[in-house]
């Protein structure tokens, strides 16, 4: 399978970028096709909802920024992976950006699973991340293979790892 995954902390070495190469290493291993892309090193303006797109556009979009290297991947993959750190009790602003501007072709194309994988430095603070990426999930119609949440007590550990690998082995 084809493996998209969208990593958006801006922590190099942190733990949601732990989490992501964990993912790909664990997916590759089993034989997947894996892209990763560190959104947050990315310029992508969130949407401006001129609705060019469902106009003149005919489902492109009318900002020309980084969210063009993505489009071709997105429109590709047949997984997505959200690998996000949690700010505020929701998924950070770098990986908004680009699910948003999905808007123009409403959903990806051959995408029919998607996992998401979250750090944060205090427990509990998932669940309105967690809604989101639910919705996406129904709204694409697409399988919810599952989450990997990691607070302080849980990141880079091998537990984590494990749980990392489960996800992988679902698909």
């Amino acid at each position: 399978m084809k493996i998209l995954i969208l990593q958006s902390s801006p922590r190099a070495n942190g733990s949601t970028a732990w989490m992501a190469d964990e993912y790909k290493k664990a997916a590759e291993a089993a034989g997947h096709e894996v892209t990763l892309v560190n959104v947050s090193k990315k310029k992508i303006a969130g949407c401006l909802a001129c609705e060019y797109c469902h106009g003149k556009g005919n489902g492109a979009c009318i900002q020309k920024d980084d969210m063009q290297e993505l489009y071709p991947l997105m429109a590709e993959a047949q997984v997505l992976v959200l690998a996000a750190p949690i700010y505020y009790f929701t998924m950070n602003a770098q990986i908004q950006a680009p699910i948003q501007r999905m808007y123009c072709v409403n959903s990806p194309a051959k995408v029919t699973k998607m996992a998401l994988l979250m750090s944060s430095y205090s427990p509990g603070v998932y669940d309105g991340a967690m809604a989101e990426y639910r919705d996406i999930c129904n709204y694409w119609k697409v399988e919810d293979t599952g989450i990997v949440t990691a607070d302080i007590n849980e990141q880079k550990t091998d537990a984590t790892k494990q749980k990392i690998h489960d996800l992988v082995n679902k698909l």
